[in-house]
């Protein structure tokens, strides 16, 4: 090529969930505090949680997690290749940022290999900006039934000629036999690009650990070159192995309940309500879990009319009316605020066309149709109502990332621009209010008046001290870097990420 490529080390691991995007997340981390410039990459993620960049364009949240910890802006090139399930068998699928179309998994399988070019396309780019590149694979390289076509665990390692690190999470038990049966099912060119095997999320004396160790290291011929512990960090999650849904805390001064819709997405919007100390906020999926919070929010969701008819079906829509009804306050994000309408019309088939009647919380109706609203945008709050008229003033930043339009008569709740062009946003009625933001609550000030606003209705006194997630954000990726630089052989790492032996 003529131009110097970025050094590259990949990060696999032995099943979903064992760890990766947090390790690639701390390797950008400390690898941008040794002085280098740094990237994640990730070919194909899955994932109902995505982020508008700067460009309006989506990729998943874990590789903007990973940018953030390196320091950087992130960039669809991080991850080209984007999948949001639709249903247990297919996805929408986004190259470079933009809608392809909704595919069947067997239709996808047979169209991915042409999405290579692509992909090699991302990878180049960045590779010729940045020092080093962080590579994350995606569930497990042993899946033998996927490794003809496989474009991001191997084979991409193959693409890119770069060592890997193996690790698998020995909190879920089996860690052993985990990793030494990844590497047996490995093609032997395979096996040879493991450079290395960690352990994560471990708990305990590490003495304990260590003949295991020496047997597993014996029987791969792969050094383990470090046992991350169990860290309590606060990292933006991935889709439904999140634990943030299994409610564990006390219960708090203001109470909110998250429906759990089962396609929600960007549940991340949450995650700043939860630092706060008088704020409990708990994911339910029965009627009979709501009790009576103080709010109840109506999350994103990556199918609007399926999920409705699904709080329709179960009991949780009349268990939201009748809470609503008697004065309580309900706030919808997204396709929770689309729901709030009065009617919902799919006219061309988005999410699977038709019409049905919304929940009558806001005089609104939504019309779904082809092309994608992505936009990062800033705004105040102009509107606010009931308990929320404290509201007003906000200031506010995030970004949409919607299919469908909504109108109606009532006030508008926002003002937003996303530099090109000024707009309302989102409707408020009484105690109630929806908006297509993402992030909302990710400003501390406007985290501050909301809560303020539940506990004046409340006759308590405000000043909740919202953290800036942002932030806070960067004091977990440091926590994050010293955790795993202290566990793991940093002299064995930067050999292999040397190429050396």
């Amino acid at each position: 090529m003529g131009e110097k490529m970025a050094k590259v080390i990949m990060v696999q691991g032995t099943t979903s969930n064992a760890g990766k995007s947090f390790l690639t997340a701390a390797l950008c981390r400390i690898f941008m505090q040794m002085g280098y410039r740094t990237a994640p990459f990730k070919s194909q993620n899955m994932a109902l949680n995505s982020f508008i960049t700067d460009e309006g364009l989506e990729m998943g949240r874990a590789q903007v997690m990973q940018a953030e910890a390196a320091g950087i802006k992130p960039s669809v090139r991080m991850n080209p290749i984007l999948l949001k399930p639709t249903g247990d068998t297919g996805s929408q699928v986004i190259v470079n940022g933009r809608v392809m179309g909704d595919m069947p998994a067997v239709e996808y399988y047979k169209i991915k290999k042409q999405l290579v070019p692509e992909i090699m396309s991302a990878y180049n780019s960045l590779a010729s900006e940045y020092d080093v590149i962080v590579i994350e694979g995606a569930g497990s390289p042993a899946e033998i039934n996927l490794r003809n076509d496989d474009i991001v665990n191997m084979g991409m390692a193959e693409v890119a000629d770069s060592p890997v690190i193996l690790c698998g999470d020995i909190d879920r038990g089996g860690v052993f036999a985990s990793l030494y049966g990844t590497v047996a099912l490995l093609k032997p060119e395979e096996q040879a690009r493991i450079r290395g095997l960690v352990i994560n999320k471990f708990r305990g004396d590490l003495s304990i650990l260590e003949p295991g160790l020496r047997v597993l290291e014996d029987m791969t011929g792969k050094p383990v070159i470090g046992v991350v512990p169990y860290m309590r960090l606060d990292l933006d999650d991935e889709d439904s192995l999140s634990e943030r849904f299994e409610f564990k805390g006390k219960k708090g001064l203001v109470d909110i309940a998250v429906i759990r819709l089962p396609r929600i997405s960007n549940f991340t919007d949450f995650n700043p309500l939860e630092k706060i100390p008088q704020v409990s906020l708990r994911y339910v999926e029965t009627a009979s879990a709501i009790g009576s919070p103080d709010v109840i929010i109506l999350p994103g969701t990556k199918n609007t009319m399926d999920d409705l008819k699904w709080m329709r079906q179960n009991g949780i829509e009349t268990a939201v009316l009748k809470h609503a009804a008697g004065g309580g306050a309900v706030v919808g994000i997204c396709g929770g605020y689309q729901m709030m309408g009065t009617y919902l019309s799919d006219p061309d088939g988005v999410e699977g066309g038709g019409d049905m009647r919304g929940m009558g919380l806001l005089d609104a109706e939504t019309v779904f149709m082809d092309g994608k609203t992505r936009t990062q945008v800033t705004g105040r709050v102009t509107g606010g109502e009931g308990i929320f008229a404290g509201l007003k003033g906000a200031e506010l930043e995030g970004y949409e990332i919607h299919m469908g339009k909504t109108k109606s008569s009532l006030p508008g709740l926002l003002t937003v621009s996303d530099g090109r062009e000024t707009k309302n946003d989102g409707l408020t009625r009484g105690n109630i209010w929806g908006s297509y933001i993402h992030g909302i609550f990710d400003r501390a000030s406007f985290t501050d008046a909301f809560v303020n606003c539940i506990l004046n209705a409340k006759g308590l006194d405000s000043a909740t001290g919202a953290v800036d997630w942002n932030e806070y954000k960067i004091q977990q990726y440091d926590l994050l870097a010293d955790g795993v630089r202290n566990a793991i052989d940093m002299d064995m790492l930067m050999k292999i990420l040397e190429k050396r032996d």
